[in-house]
């Protein structure tokens, strides 16, 4: 993988708030750049094929969940990929353990960013789940929502055989663990957990400071959508842990759905392991 070089290409936006602060990396920033706010703030109302396409990544994550994907989406929109607070290099606010907490600062967050102007979110697993929360609350934030393996839903067949890390395991003993936890979550090829995600993986668990997460495990966001004006899509891996024989049943529970697609041949971390297919399918709902 090539972090170092795809972050490069970004912009690094550290934004300061009474909480902390919360860091972005945007990629395809030129209109930005040009209107001399450095990053600061977008202008939503630009060429619509340029329009900022904000990404929120799962749980124990970065904007590196997206590392595979964002020079792609960037030909197509100016890409705002965020570090949730409490994850990667964005500060934890005070008191908050879980996705329902984070929502008003995640809100606060894009209304800053985008001068309260309505726009497209794009979320991963515990970042769809959180970015779901927002639209249902703060409706008007989010234009279009897409959903990518979301939790949530009360469809959790059954516990994972995660693994834990101990005080006294070494190094190598520390990546036998990541290897395993990411074969039995994220991916459904053992071929896709190279030396380099597990670096990756590495990286951002030894970042998350909100460790004990259970809003997932219920159905808070089946319920959040009544209150969901936006049109809002699915994306899912076909083959994605958290569902194991329950995947038929996302777009029943999730009725407000405007469209549902299920990636061939590729896990939970769908954009990753299968990038190709991923934008194929998100391509449609990118161009409206």
């Amino acid at each position: 993988m090539e972090i170092s070089r795809v972050e490069a290409l970004s912009q690094r936006i550290v934004q300061p708030y009474a909480w902390g602060n919360a860091v972005w990396h945007v990629w395809g920033a030129g209109q930005a750049a040009e209107q001399g706010l450095e990053g600061q703030v977008a202008d939503t109302r630009s060429n619509a094929s340029k329009q900022p396409l904000v990404l929120l990544h799962g749980g124990s994550g970065s904007w590196t969940h997206w590392l595979r994907n964002v020079e792609h989406l960037a030909k197509i929109r100016t890409i705002w990929a965020l570090d949730i607070p409490g994850f990667g290099d964005s500060d934890l606010p005070s008191g908050v353990s879980d996705a329902d907490g984070l929502v008003p600062y995640v809100a606060e967050i894009l209304a800053n960013s985008f001068r309260g102007d309505g726009v497209d979110v794009m979320g991963f697993s515990f970042g769809a789940m959180t970015a779901g929360l927002v639209a249902a609350e703060y409706p008007n934030l989010i234009r279009q929502l897409i959903l990518v393996g979301a939790p949530g839903l009360g469809l959790f067949s059954k516990e994972l055989p995660m693994r834990g890390m101990t005080p006294d395991m070494d190094e190598e003993s520390q990546r036998k663990v990541h290897r395993h936890n990411l074969n039995a979550m994220m991916f459904v090829h053992p071929d896709s957990v190279t030396d380099d995600v597990i670096d990756l993986q590495q990286a951002n668990v030894a970042r998350d400071r909100l460790r004990r997460r259970r809003v997932a495990r219920t159905d808070v966001l089946a319920q959040a959508q009544t209150h969901w004006t936006c049109p809002v899509h699915g994306v899912w891996g076909v083959c994605d842990a958290l569902y194991q024989g329950t995947l038929a049943q996302v777009p029943q529970v999730l009725s407000s759905m405007a469209s549902f697609t299920v990636v061939p041949d590729a896990g939970h971390w769908v954009m990753f392991e299968k990038p190709d297919a991923f934008h194929a399918a998100v391509a449609p709902l990118l161009s409206r």
